[in-house]
């Protein structure tokens, strides 16, 4: 008996024996698979900062695709002038005459200005000043005015563009390459000077006349100006200048323009007119 007893009790040690080895077993096996877990865990945490540090954020990135208008390249030859295609994307600025009749002469256009200061819609009656408003249209098809800036800011003047050099002067090859005859400002002023032959939000070319009561022939190009609140009290003594469309919508960012000029005409800041949209309204 007591040989058998002490067989059992053997026996139960070693069953106690045997569970607590596979106890200490597991436990080894789950620290040693929380320990690569971990390890794998920080590896991961590594790679992702590593990432994140050389990735641009979306803010940066953001910044780095944001464009910056700036004046677009010149026509280095002059071409024949035709009428633009539909749905355009060639840009022009130099043509070797004036363009030929491209819209009916009893339409009516809207050109919406984009500008970088926001937009402004002038309405253009072609059956009122043709030569103008083809010319503005044919121009504006060819993508010409895109990409320039409103060179000539005089606040309680005109705010006036047109130039694809900047200066004025019509550049080297006196862009657009050719000049004409517009028509002359209101009725009221077309046998003598009078009152209000100019008014705010008016729509006008610019030419070569220099306070002078009679318009020269030829002077009409690709410049334009818009009247400012004051503008016309100067602008009626001499009234030469081809008046073509008036400003039906935004004149508040005509003034924002107008804000930004000086005295002397050379804006504190350039406004661009990233893009001109014309649209026939009336056949």
């Amino acid at each position: 008996m007591p040989s058998e007893k002490r067989a059992r009790q053997r026996a139960l040690r070693a069953q106690k024996q045997a569970v607590i080895q596979k106890q200490r077993k597991r436990r080894t096996n789950l620290r040693r698979a929380g320990t690569i877990t971990v390890i794998g865990l920080a590896i991961v945490g590594i790679v992702v900062a590593i990432q994140a540090s050389t990735k641009p954020s979306k803010k940066h990135a953001a910044a780095t695709t944001t464009t910056t208008t700036t004046t677009l390249p010149l026509s280095t030859v002059a071409v024949a002038p035709t009428c633009a295609p539909a749905g355009n994307k060639a840009r022009v600025t130099w043509f070797t005459k004036s363009p030929p009749d491209c819209i009916s002469k009893t339409s009516v256009w809207d050109a919406t200005m984009t500008t970088t200061l926001g937009s402004f819609v002038i309405e253009m009656d072609a059956a009122k000043s043709y030569a103008a408003v083809n010319n503005f249209v044919f121009l504006a098809q060819w993508n010409y005015y895109n990409g320039t800036f409103f060179h000539r800011v005089i606040p309680g003047f005109v705010v006036q563009g047109g130039d694809p050099t900047g200066t004025g002067s019509g550049g080297p090859h006196a862009f657009p390459g050719y000049s004409f005859t517009g028509n002359y400002p209101p009725d009221s002023c077309k046998t003598k000077v009078t009152a209000a032959c100019y008014q705010p939000g008016d729509f006008v070319m610019a030419n070569t006349n220099s306070n002078s009561k009679v318009q020269n022939a030829s002077t009409d190009g690709s410049q334009f100006f818009v009247v400012l609140p004051g503008g016309q009290t100067t602008l009626d003594t001499e009234p030469t200048y081809t008046l073509f469309g008036t400003v039906s919508s935004g004149m508040a960012v005509v003034d924002k323009i107008g804000a930004d000029g000086s005295a002397g005409g050379t804006p504190k800041v350039k406004v661009y007119l990233v893009k001109v949209t014309v649209k026939q309204v009336k056949a």
